[in-house]
């Protein structure tokens, strides 16, 4: 039997979030999908840096960089947006024409980064009929306002209408009501399923062994700063370091503080430097840091922390939540408020501690993580983790049975 073929297109403009939640999505159909092939589409500039499993391969496209000004523009090549825009087009039409996917998974933008889809649904819908389009939404996009703007703007919904055959939302219902923030109209809220949040299931790690790798001693604390891919990281990096300073000035640390701090890989690297160095001018006494750009093992080390320090992403604060960690989350508030309403929403079910970033100051942000490491562990998630399951089930239903998948049955049982 031929294998299965899914194509994935990854939103990647900005940060590593959207990918990571769909390289998570592949590697769980992977496991539970036998004969199984995907094509994943992506202008990730850091898309090399991850493991692949077998049975996963990808098609770099140039990239675009949305920054914190939220326009487009080719990150790299400096060519015209356009002339960039169009050429990632044709990189994915032609992809979808020899790869002949059953099914075309879409993250976020109906039509693609600047309608960079539209040929290739177009194909799919009248040339290759048989073929299952989905889209996959995140939680939260962004304040109601301006996603109802966007979507009427761009003809989303008309998109998803024609287009598309289910809309699946790896989030609640109970925590953000998507359709009726959104104002969807019936017959895209009729394809919509909520499937619960996407996790990485808890790994086993030797705590002690990790924090003694990073010379930590029992009672000192050790705390995670993880501000995502970084790009838009160097405040609150900037800000935690001018915090650690503050405990030479009468704080009442009675610890030493031990930080590791992740500043991202596009972080630029001027900043990164900077930050190093006025990590060097920390008392040694009162704060010991270590500086890294990237790992790929950002959830263990996540659960060997006492505390987190992050800004508000999607995956950060799912992980947050599975772990149990006690955290101070500074979200993001442009060029979108997704993460100031995900923190919130997070904060108000006891999840997270949420710090605005209007009264982040060192001082402030300081104090919150010396609060934070004499509170007990948040209680037990209250929140449906069944993402990855419920996505599997949901495209399964959509593939004719020639080719559907044994939902839920582990690739070691069916052999």
């Amino acid at each position: 039997m031929d294998a299965t073929r899914i194509m994935v297109y990854s939103h990647d403009a900005f940060g590593l979030g959207n990918l990571r939640r769909m390289l998570a999505i592949c590697e769980h159909l992977l496991t539970r999908w036998p004969n199984l092939s995907i094509l994943l589409v992506s202008g990730s500039p850091m898309i090399h840096e991850f493991r692949l499993p077998v049975g996963l391969d990808y098609i770099k496209l140039p990239c675009l960089n949305r920054g914190l000004s939220g326009d487009l523009c080719a990150k790299y090549l400096g060519t015209p947006m356009l002339k960039t825009v169009e050429l990632r087009s044709q990189l994915i039409y032609s992809a979808a024409l020899h790869f002949q996917p059953h099914l075309f998974l879409v993250d976020k933008k109906p039509t693609g980064l600047a309608g960079e889809l539209s040929a290739t649904l177009h194909y799919l819908k009248n040339a290759l009929t048989d073929s299952k389009c989905v889209l996959l939404l995140r939680d939260i996009l962004d304040t109601p306002q301006k996603t109802i703007r966007e979507w009427d703007r761009y003809g989303y919904c008309q998109t998803v209408q024609a287009y598309y055959d289910r809309v699946l939302v790896v989030g609640m219902q109970s925590v953000f009501d998507m359709v009726q923030a959104y104002q969807l109209p019936l017959p895209v809220a009729h394809k919509l399923r909520y499937c619960g949040y996407i996790r990485k299931p808890l790994q086993k790690i030797d705590r002690d062994e990790m924090r003694s790798h990073f010379k930590v001693t029992l009672p000192d604390p050790f705390v995670l700063v993880t501000p995502g891919g970084g790009e838009d990281g160097y405040r609150l990096v900037h800000t935690y370091l001018q915090g650690l300073q503050t405990l030479t000035n009468g704080s009442g640390a009675k610890r030493t503080v031990h930080s590791l701090i992740l500043c991202g890989p596009e972080m630029p690297a001027d900043q990164f430097e900077q930050l190093q160095q006025l990590g060097a001018q920390v008392d040694f006494r009162h704060a010991r840091v270590t500086f890294q750009s990237f790992t790929h093992n950002l959830f263990g080390y996540l659960q060997a922390a006492d505390v987190v320090v992050s800004m508000g992403g999607y995956n950060t604060l799912t992980e947050i939540v599975t772990a149990r960690k006690r955290s101070v989350v500074v979200p993001r508030m442009q060029p979108s408020q997704e993460q100031l309403i995900r923190a919130t929403c997070f904060s108000q079910k006891g999840l997270i501690t949420m710090l605005s970033p209007t009264q982040m100051t060192p001082s402030s942000l300081m104090q919150a993580v010396l609060t934070q490491l004499d509170e007990p562990s948040p209680p037990p998630e209250g929140l449906d983790f069944g993402g990855l399951p419920q996505v599997l089930e949901q495209l399964g239903v959509l593939i004719s049975p020639a080719v559907q998948p044994a939902l839920g049955t582990p690739l070691a049982l069916l052999a």
